[in-house]
């Protein structure tokens, strides 16, 4: 095998995460300011989504997908022992999911079916092309990480086709999140406590997360199930019991993983708030169904609270670790981190919350685009650039934990 630092093309296209991570947060620092002036009636977008699907689609299947693509990428040399997919293929399924981009929002003159089969194609070449490093790695415990990949493809199709039908992708919208949601119960389900076991441990801990077992899968199944609940049947009395159980569980599943020890290491402790975001979604799901909460705010829990924080700190600790930096978040990453839960919490507040001439969707925006940009300006730059050479150190890859 050719060792993996033979590359000798552009740094960017030298791993997956690079061109995955750097132009997703581009993108989500553009993307949302470029909605607010959809919202409030600046500009207007072709294409046949309306302008909330239109939304909703891009966090989810352009932001969401990109990361998980990046993720991926990066994750699956690591557990097949394969070298990275790297130069031309990356740069050509970069330019797939810009494509993608640039469709959906109606800029190319091109018929329903063409935006439709043009946007779907990006994660239908990550899963094949997963697909066929795990195969060639014979790593088959690992083909599992294709489920969702493949239903995330299909959600896609779903919310396309939904909105040509009925004109709007009612179900899409809320099974293209519940997706993300699923992946973070999963995947984050994995590294989170591993994480978080190493760094109590090389301080002396005695105290540690519990290791995976029986009750993680309890948590996963019921997520799951309030999850289907929820996008099918978002105001129905199943929605408020499946909603409880999956509340309740995933908060003690979170207590269980001793994130109230890591405060002295932000970057660990923005892992477990992430995750905190979970199980609140779960508890919006049985308000709303109660009609206690507004619908929007299970969508911007889980959209902006457990997706954009989760995604955020793991692209910090993934560029850190991959380029040689030391796993340290310093003041202005975690400044970006807190404005995306300031977002969050702007967001669900809604309209009613003014300060001055501002209300919560405007102050959403604002903390939103601040934190990514903060994020940006800081490690941007790393992600362009060579990797430095430095002796290893203990846990610095995120994906050292299988899926």
């Amino acid at each position: 095998m050719k060792p993996r630092n033979d590359f000798q093309g552009p740094p960017l296209f030298s791993y997956g995460f690079r061109p995955f991570f750097l132009f997703s947060s581009i993108f989500a620092c553009g993307v949302i300011p470029l909605w607010w002036l959809v919202w409030r009636g600046y500009v207007t977008l072709g294409g046949y989504f309306v302008p909330a699907d239109w939304h909703i689609h891009e966090m989810v299947f352009g932001y969401g997908a990109a990361v998980v693509a990046g993720f991926l990428f990066t994750a699956v040399p690591n557990w097949t022992g394969r070298m990275p997919s790297r130069g031309w293929p990356l740069a050509l399924l970069l330019m797939l999911w810009l494509a993608g981009r640039v469709a959906v929002a109606g800029l190319l003159p091109f018929a329903a079916p063409w935006i439709l089969g043009i946007d779907q194609m990006f994660l239908f070449v990550v899963a094949a092309m997963i697909a066929r490093e795990i195969v060639a790695g014979r790593n088959w415990k690992n083909l599992k990480v294709l489920v969702p990949v493949s239903l995330l493809w299909g959600a896609n199709v779903l919310f396309h086709i939904e909105a040509l039908t009925d004109g709007v992708a009612d179900t899409g919208r809320r099974l293209g999140i519940a997706l993300l949601i699923f992946l973070i119960t999963l995947i984050g389900g994995r590294i989170v406590p591993s994480f978080t076991r190493n760094w109590l441990a090389q301080r002396g801990a005695t105290r540690l997360p519990v290791a995976f077992n029986r009750f993680d899968g309890i948590c996963i199944i019921a997520g799951l199930a309030a999850l289907l609940s929820w996008a099918v049947a978002p105001f129905d009395l199943v929605s408020v019991f499946t909603g409880g159980a999956a509340a309740i569980l995933h908060l003690c599943r979170l207590v269980r993983w001793r994130g109230q020890n890591t405060w002295r290491s932000p970057l660990l402790l923005m892992l477990h708030i992430s995750y905190l975001m979970v199980p609140l979604g779960f508890a919006s799901i049985a308000a709303g169904a109660l009609g206690i909460a507004e619908p929007a705010v299970t969508a911007h829990v889980f959209g902006i609270g457990a997706v954009a924080g989760m995604t955020l700190a793991v692209m910090m600790r993934a560029t850190m670790g991959h380029t040689g930096r030391p796993l340290v978040a310093g003041s202005a990453l975690s400044l970006a981190f807190a404005m995306i839960c300031a977002a969050m919490l702007a967001r669900v507040a809604g309209q009613e919350f003014r300060i001055e001439n501002l209300d919560g969707i405007d102050l959403s925006t604002m903390f939103w685009t601040v934190g990514f940009g903060i994020f940006l300006w800081r490690t941007g730059r790393w992600m362009t650039r060579p990797k430095i050479r430095r002796k290893p150190v203990s846990n610095v890859s995120f994906v050292s934990c299988p899926a």
